[in-house]
């Protein structure tokens, strides 16, 4: 399985802010995953939330400032700063961001930071007016010239009760970005994978529409493992109520007519395109104008074909030579294999994914997914029942 943060030795800072008790969560999480996390807290942290509580969710030492003179260890800060992989500040106030830029190391949390080489994260959360602020914006640019990565503020309500911006990103946007950063090197770096998921719809008038069970869940999960593999990843989402990866550039479409623009536009120069999306194989020939009102029994439809895409993407490849990898979906309600090696066939496709919808655990909506992977030489895998996010990583694996 790859899993970016797995051993990785990452110190998550946590500074003075109502918003410290969701950095419990994001040590939590990111310790599930498989991280080795080391939390330092400011003085005035430690006011809003106890060290035990870290302790707690990740089995190890939670320091404050006092720990910087105690003498246990090998200097403390050196070793947390050396050792770490990533250093990751949620939330971080304005006076430590001030800190950051001016070099100052005056507690543990910042004198740390300044013994490190490694990537620098940090998640703003303080009052719209402080983060306004012009010595705060100032100190913002500083940091951002020096390659720190800012997630968030985002706006919103405050605990001054005041509306803005000024809150800390939710932890799964934060951990998201954690991934991120942590999988840039890896083996599909620098190479652009491009994702379609989710269902389209096809208005048959400004009211209504036809569209699909489809949730995009196993084309977002795609997305987070091309990420976690160190692809450029620019993902075509129809309509969905799922938030996308951090990191990925995001083309958000409706019908299928976007989707094929959107999908021969960025496959020009893709190492890969996984066409995970449910688009639809019809559409209303003609769209009313206004509200269809009832009036009968029956309503008879008229649909037309809409542009097999794969078929498209084939004809541009041939032309251009990308993208150099194209992947499809099958989701079958019978004859999976025959109909998903038609397909594999007929598109031009490198790799097929058979997914028999009937099967239970299987198919749209749900987070597990049962699928055979066909590819174009004749081989054949079959993956047992599992959470998308590894049939997701198997996907990708196959492109490394």
């Amino acid at each position: 399985m790859t899993n970016p943060v797995q051993n990785k030795h990452i110190v998550l800072g946590v500074t003075g802010s109502i918003a410290a008790y969701k950095a419990a969560d994001i040590a939590s999480k990111l310790t599930q995953q498989g991280a080795l996390v080391d939390v330092v807290l400011t003085e005035s942290a430690a006011r809003f939330i106890a060290p035990i509580t870290f302790q707690s969710v990740t089995g190890r030492k939670a320091y404050i400032d006092e720990n910087l003179w105690d003498g246990e260890g090998h200097v403390t800060h050196i070793g947390l700063g050396h050792n770490a992989d990533l250093i990751l500040i949620a939330p971080i106030s304005a006076n430590t961001m001030a800190k950051l830029a001016h070099g100052s190391g005056d507690n543990l949390l910042s004198v740390t930071t300044l013994a490190s080489d490694c990537p620098l994260m940090i998640a703003p959360a303080m009052d719209a007016g402080m983060y306004d602020h012009a010595a705060t914006q100032a100190n913002v640019k500083i940091l951002k010239e020096r390659g720190i990565v800012f997630i968030g503020p985002e706006a919103g309500h405050l605990a001054s009760g005041l509306v803005g911006l000024g809150r800390m990103s939710e932890p799964a946007k934060i951990i998201s970005a954690v991934r991120w950063i942590m999988g840039k090197s890896g083996p599909l770096a620098d190479k652009k994978i491009v994702v379609s998921a989710g269902p389209t719809r096809e208005a048959l008038d400004p009211v209504r529409f036809l569209s699909n069970h489809s949730s995009g869940r196993q084309g977002y999960a795609i997305a987070q493992a091309a990420l976690d593999m160190g692809a450029d990843v620019t993902l075509i989402s129809g309509p969905t109520n799922l938030t996308a990866p951090y990191g990925v550039d995001l083309v958000p479409v409706t019908n299928a007519a976007e989707m094929t623009d959107a999908v021969l536009n960025e496959s020009q120069n893709a190492y890969a395109l996984i066409m995970a999306a449910a688009v639809a194989d019809f559409r209303p020939s003609k769209t009313a104008a206004e509200k269809i009102k009832k009036g009968g029994n029956t309503l008879t439809l008229e649909l037309e074909s809409t542009t097999d895409i794969l078929k498209s993407v084939a004809a541009q490849k041939e032309g251009t030579g990308f993208p150099k990898h194209s992947i499809g979906f099958a989701a079958e309600s019978q004859d999976l294999i025959k109909n998903a090696q038609s397909k594999l066939e007929r598109k031009s496709l490198d790799l097929i994914v058979a997914n028999d919808i009937t099967a239970p655990g299987a198919g749209f909506a749900g987070t597990t997914n049962q699928v055979t992977l066909l590819f174009a030489d004749g081989r054949q895998e079959v993956l047992p029942m599992q959470e998308k996010s590894v049939v997701a990583e198997a996907i990708i694996k196959t492109l490394c």
